[in-house]
């Protein structure tokens, strides 16, 4: 199963980096509000904990035909969720440029 360990690594390799982001940011801006970059890394820690799980855990029995599909919905959930937070981000630098 080799794709499920790819497919792992690939989650945890987007995640850490907007963490560490998340990180660069804050020592960038010392001044800025701790809250918002911490809701975004819990965030983060969310998303990749959920993705591990479903990755764990696919469809068994005569759903077990749809893993394929299961698969491809964690692969969509991971650029969603890290689009979505990483836009966060963002909104946080743009308020400290403004």
């Amino acid at each position: 199963m080799a794709n499920i360990r790819i497919l792992k690594k690939e989650i945890d390799n987007q995640v850490y980096q907007l963490i560490s982001d998340c990180f660069t940011f804050s020592e960038l801006h010392p001044d800025e509000k701790a809250g918002d970059l911490q809701k975004i890394i819990s965030d983060a820690c969310n998303l990749r904990n959920d993705l591990i799980h479903r990755v764990n855990n696919p469809l068994t029995g005569d759903a077990s035909k749809d893993n394929k599909k299961h698969y491809q919905s964690v692969k969509k959930d991971l650029s969603k969720g890290v689009d979505k937070l990483f836009e966060k981000l963002s909104s946080l630098s743009k308020k400290k440029a403004k």
